[in-house]
This record gives structure tokens, C-alpha cells and sequence, in this order.
């Protein structure tokens, strides 16, 4: 970006929260009003919704989305993940990776503003109850400053209590995404004694967030959050970010009524850094303190309505659509990434489509020799390991597919394999000699539900060495 208005780029040295010294500068900002804040307020009603409600949405009894680390058992949209299906999970992080870096490319940080849980909760949650608690801006620089009278101790109580309980809501539902919200409430109506692990561990995640939200606010955004800094690798000058027109805006300077005005748009009114929630000034260019809450477009676009001047000062826009002024269009980059996200969301589509609600191994029991069998056959023992991936019992026939012969479970017990579980066993699997080509003969074994083949299984068969 360039040096817009002849500003020193030393800003750029700096955080805007953090003063030569290192010592912490609290930002106030404003409450912000306009068209934008207004649309976040839905989304971020909608965000709530989901982020609440969906522990309690269930198909078929059972969570429709789960993350059981502990368990190791993982439910997407009704659909039960293991371990086993671990390729599944790596490869859909590669396309949210990727997709985050084409979507930076093309709209910038716009995730962070609109959709990111640290800036949904902060800014239209927890800032919402201490604007209602503390005031607007100017109240809380005054509450800080003043003496610890009845007044503050009151309201730093009634603040620090709502954002203890809100806390602990937030932590309780992160709960019910890996337990289940089923769990949940059994532990909540069990014996304190019973869970105690647990509990330390939500009272351990609630004064996290407590602490987050009440004291480390922005700086989440802008020191500790990665994002801000990949940001500044992936942009370029025709991704779409909140900026300052600074062709239409410089050289800026004061309006006054009734004078003809020579300068730019920008009547330097510094509400624009005043409504900022981590103390940038956007006219100095993209920063990577910048969460696009867009804060600062609905308070220009104010005081443009008010000086009689255009709105859009600052804006959603490239630096390329300024500068040049030309319409935005698609780069090279942007389609290669194009491409790559198709190309690995097919992937991921067709292994999630060619994914099988039962998983069957079959591996031969190591130091077993082959049997010779009456009616001209032999045999060998294997092992066998059966999952469910879904939430019924499953009872399983398994037939010969390329050789002639039987397969018997040790024991004769069926191949059942309950819900959400495992079955283990050995079998002998019966070959006429026939079949048997030489020392080692691959054979094809077919896993058959209610008399469908689900899939077929290869495995080696140990013979004699002349293979007959």
C-alpha cells in the first residue's frame, strides 16, 4: 500500500496497543452504529443460534456433530468418523487450508470480522454487556481513571459476574462438542465428587476465556492470532479490503461550513480510529491489526452523510481499484488457487463417497503353516478385525470370491459387529487344492450385508511349495 498523504510509514514499526515502552495501551472504542454493524448483528444472531444449538440437534438419537478426542470417535452431519478414516480428516485440512489462503487472496481478512469466534464473542457479545455495564467510550476512560468508590466497585462486579457466567456458558458448550450434550447433563446431575476432572477442567477453560475476553481482548487479534501475520504473505493489490480512499480523501483537513472546499474528502475527524477496536488508523493503509469489522466505513459513511460529501471514503476495495481506479477483477493467482481447491474438494467428495459405513481387516495369523483337510483341500488361519462405523449392529457374511472352498468363524460364532464398535476373531479359510497356484496364492475374499457385497478383501493363501 502506498504512503497515503505523505504519513511516515514508522506505524508500521508498531502495535497500536502497545506504546514505545511496551507497556499495555487500553483501547475504548466507540459503539459503533450503521448499515454494517446492523447486518453483523444478524449474522451474528444466526452465529449464536448454531454455535448453541447445535450440540442439541440430533439424528437418530445421537449428536449430528461430535468431537470426542478422548474416544477418539468423531460425528460430522450424522456420520461417524474413527481413526481409521484419519486420511479423510488430513486431507479435508488441506482444503481448509487452502481455502483460507485463496479466500485471504481474494477478500482479505473478512473472516476475521464477520465469522471468527474470537471477534464474534469480543466485539458483539461480551463488548455489547460492557457498553450496557460501563457506557460508550468516554464513560469507561473515566471509570478507569476514577477512585475505587461504591459506583466502580459495582459496576467492575457486575461486569467481571456476567462475564464469568457468560464464560462458563461458552465453555460448557465447547463441552457438549466433545462429550455430547447427553454426557453433559448426566455429569451436571451426578455427584460433583464423581467428575472431578471434569469439572476442574471447564472451571480451567472458563477462566480462560474470562481472562481472554476481560483483559487480553484485541491483543488476541493482533499479536497472538497467525492469521494477521499470513495476511500479509498472501495479499496482494487486488484482494478486496476495508480501505481508505486516499485519492479521493488527501490532502485532508477540517471542514468548515459554508467555505468552499479545496481539499480532500477526509475532513479529519479521527472517528475512524475512534470506533477501531484494536487502535489502527486506517488511513495509514491495510494493517495487519485490521479484523475488517468494518466499524470504521459505518462512522465515515456517517460523517460523509453529514458534511454532504459522498459516502464511501473508506470502503471495501483493492488497492489496485483505488490507485488505478478500475474495476476488480480475478488474478492468475487467484485461479491457480482456484483450481487446486476443485481439484481437492473432488478428492475429498469421492473418498467421503466411497466410504464404507463397515471397515474389514483380514490378515493371515503369523507362524501358522497351511492344514491338509479331508475332500482334497487345505487350510489356513487368519485373524480378522471388524469396525462399525454406524449406529446399528451389523451381521456380516463373508463368501469366497476367486477360489472354491469355505470360510468358518473359530468357535462357529457369526460375524457380528455391534454399533459404533469393533469385533476381533480368527477364522479358517477352506481352498481346494485346485485353487492353490503355489507356495503363496492371492485370494479375494467378499464382506456381504443383508446378501449385498459391501467390499472385497485380498490376502494371501499359504500352500505347499510344488502348489499342488
Amino acid at each position: 500500500m502506498e504512503d497515503n498523504g505523505g504519513s511516515p510509514e514508522s506505524f508500521r514499526d508498531s502495535v497500536a496497543t502497545v506504546d514505545s515502552k511496551g507497556k499495555r495501551i487500553w483501547i475504548f472504542p466507540k459503539k459503533p452504529h450503521g448499515r454494517l454493524h446492523n447486518l453483523r448483528i444478524w449474522v451474528t444472531v444466526l452465529y449464536l443460534i448454531v454455535f448453541f444449538g447445535l450440540p442439541f440437534v440430533k439424528v437418530n438419537g445421537h449428536p449430528v456433530f461430535l468431537i470426542n478426542i478422548l474416544e477418539r470417535k468423531f460425528i460430522l452431519f450424522g456420520q461417524i468418523f474413527w481413526p481409521q478414516d484419519f486420511f479423510i480428516f488430513a486431507l479435508g485440512m488441506v482444503v481448509f487450508i487452502v481455502f483460507i489462503a485463496l479466500f485471504t487472496v481474494v477478500f482479505g481478512r473478512v473472516f476475521c470480522g464477520w465469522a471468527c469466534p474470537q471477534t464474534v464473542f469480543m466485539e458483539m457479545v461480551f463488548r455489547k454487556v460492557e457498553y450496557w455495564i460501563d457506557g460508550d467510550a468516554g464513560a469507561q476512560k473515566q471509570l478507569k481513571k476514577s477512585p475505587w468508590n461504591t459506583q466502580k466497585i459495582i459496576k467492575r462486579l457486575s461486569k467481571w459476574t456476567v462475564f464469568w457466567l457468560m464464560s462458563f456458558i461458552i465453555a460448557n458448550t465447547f463441552l457438549a462438542y466433545i462429550i455430547g450434550v447427553d454426557e453433559l447433563e448426566k455429569m451436571i446431575s451426578e455427584p460433583f465428587s464423581e467428575h472431578l476432572g471434569t469439572f476442574t477442567t471447564l472451571a480451567l477453560f472458563t477462566t480462560i476465556f474470562f481472562f481472554v475476553y476481560l483483559w487480553m481482548r484485541e491483543q488476541v487479534c493482533t499479536v497472538i492470532c497467525p492469521y494477521g501475520r499470513m495476511q500479509g504473505v498472501l495479499l496482494d493489490k487486488d484482494s478486496i479490503v476495508v480501505a481508505y480512499d486516499y485519492k479521493r480523501g488527501e490532502k485532508r483537513g477540517k471542514f468548515k461550513k459554508n467555505e468552499e472546499r479545496t481539499l480532500g474528502d477526509c475532513i479529519d475527524c479521527h472517528q475512524c480510529v475512534d470506533v477501531c477496536p484494536t487502535g489502527i488508523d486506517i488511513r495509514n493503509g491495510t494493517q495487519l491489526e485490521c479484523v475488517n469489522c468494518t466499524a470504521c466505513i459505518d462512522v465515515c459513511n456517517k460523517m460523509m452523510n453529514a458534511v454532504g460529501l459522498e459516502e464511501g471514503l473508506i470502503r471495501y476495495a483493492s488497492e489496485n481499484s483505488i490507485s488505478k481506479k478500475r474495476v476488480w477483477h480475478s488474478t492468475w493467482r487467484m485461479k491457480a488457487y482456484s483450481i487446486v481447491m476443485v481439484l481437492l474438494l473432488g478428492v475429498l467428495v469421492w473418498l467421503l463417497a466411497s466410504r464404507t459405513d463397515v471397515g474389514v481387516t483380514i490378515l493371515r495369523t503369523p507362524g501358522q503353516l497351511y492344514q491338509e483337510q479331508p475332500n482334497n483341500q487345505l487350510s489356513n488361519l487368519y485373524n480378522f478385525e471388524m469396525l462399525n462405523k454406524t449406529f446399528k449392529d451389523k451381521e456380516l457374511v463373508l463368501k469366497p470370491e476367486n477360489f472354491s472352498g469355505s470360510i468358518k468363524p473359530v468357535g462357529g460364532k457369526q460375524f457380528i459387529v455391534p454399533k459404533n464398535g469393533t469385533a476381533q476373531g480368527a477364522m479358517f479359510v477352506y481352498v481346494d487344492n485346485k485353487d492353490v497356484a503355489g507356495r503363496k496364492t492371492i485370494i479375494e475374499i467378499g464382506v456381504y450385508e443383508n446378501g449385498k457385497k459391501i467390499s472385497t478383501i485380498k490376502t494371501s493363501f499359504l500352500g505347499p511349495f510344488n502348489g499342488k
